[in-house]
């Protein structure tokens, strides 16, 4: 599970990025407010990167893509892509945690050769 969700969460970090330099262009808000709410952004993709095997890591990037959904308010495009990068969240958590479960079932089975 760990590895899927640090992907998802580094990809994350690539577009909130580039959200923040579209919206440098297209928005009325202040150079300093959107580096600063994109640099915490950023900042918290890649510590939950470290921490995803503790107690609240999981609820704190849900968070986080309730926060990359928002902000389509502005910039729109955001709105598609943080829905797509919630279903890829979703979808590391789901999956993750199945292949954990594998290769703990394939780890506990003796070997018969």
């Amino acid at each position: 599970m760990r590895t899927l969700c640090a992907s998802t969460l580094i990809g994350e970090f690539f577009v909130i990025g580039f959200a923040g330099l579209v919206a440098m262009r297209t928005s009325e808000l202040s150079t300093g407010t959107i580096w600063t709410v994109s640099g915490v952004a950023m900042a918290l993709c890649v510590l939950l990167c470290g921490v995803l095997s503790r107690p609240g890591a999981v609820p704190l990037g849900w968070a986080l893509q309730v926060g990359l959904v928002a902000s389509g308010l502005i910039v729109p495009t955001m709105f598609f892509l943080g829905a797509c990068f919630a279903g890829l969240w979703w979808a590391s958590l789901h999956y993750g945690r199945r292949i954990d479960e594998a290769k703990a079932r394939a780890g506990a089975e003796p070997d018969t050769a």
